[in-house]
């Protein structure tokens, strides 16, 4: 299941507020379920009334325009860079509050061992995070945002932050770990190796690492590239 999934290659189909782009759908190793969409969200518009989710765990993560994410106890404007991690059966809904397009992507997934929503509740539960809000860790390669290591209703670990690599570096050697992991491209471009092969990517791309498939980055542009970096088990 291991691949790239190319922004320009997704489907697109339009609706009155918004554009939608499918992505991944499926079992994992670690997931009974795991789903993928993109939205491209109109100004001033809402995808749909305020809803929940009453088996699935969800991760908003936003990558352009200014989204006000509500839910049962708080509403927040998140901008580009913001995530909001949503608890099973937390009602919840948002708009585009900015005057330009909003994007953002939908994760919805469950476990294949049974859910612990109170141990996701004890970690903190319900999150909304503005990258404003976060430091920015230099390192020589680039840095990194840290934005989450938890447990959540699903996974006994989650673990979530935001690389800026500098053009030309390599994040690490081809590596492996049990973690399944996601990538999101969010700024230039890079060359993600997966296996033994290369693939090119850019701004909305998303990779899918299954667990235990050697893989790296490197930024193959001229500027650095930013991109999510997500991993659970």
């Amino acid at each position: 299941m291991s691949n790239v999934y190319s922004w320009d290659g997704l489907e697109v189909t339009r609706k009155e507020t918004r554009e939608s782009r499918s992505i991944l759908k499926g079992s994992t190793t670690h997931l009974e379920y795991f789903e993928t969409h993109a939205t491209t969200l109109y100004p001033g518009k809402r995808p749909h009334g305020k809803h929940t989710h009453e088996a699935d765990e969800e991760l908003i993560l936003v990558r352009q325009g200014q989204i006000r994410i509500t839910t049962e106890k708080t509403s927040k404007v998140i901008g580009p860079g913001g995530i909001a991690f949503i608890l099973p059966g937390e009602e919840h809904g948002l708009e585009n509050v900015g005057d330009s397009n909003a994007i953002y992507y939908i994760m919805k997934f469950r476990s294949k061992a049974p859910m612990d929503t109170k141990r996701s509740v004890e970690a903190g539960g319900t999150m909304l995070i503005d990258r404003a809000e976060l430091d920015f860790k230099a390192h020589e390669k680039g840095g990194r945002w840290n934005y989450f290591d938890r447990p959540t209703a699903s996974c006994s670990d989650f673990e979530m932050h935001a690389t800026r690599l500098k053009a030309g570096v390599n994040s690490h050697p081809p590596h492996i770990h049990v973690q399944e992991e996601i990538l999101l491209m969010l700024e230039g471009e890079a060359t993600m190796h997966i296996d033994g092969k290369e693939f090119k990517t850019s701004v909305g791309d998303v990779i899918f690492l299954d667990a235990n498939v050697p893989h790296g980055i490197t930024n193959t542009g001229n500027v650095p590239c930013e991109y999510f970096a997500f991993q659970w088990k």
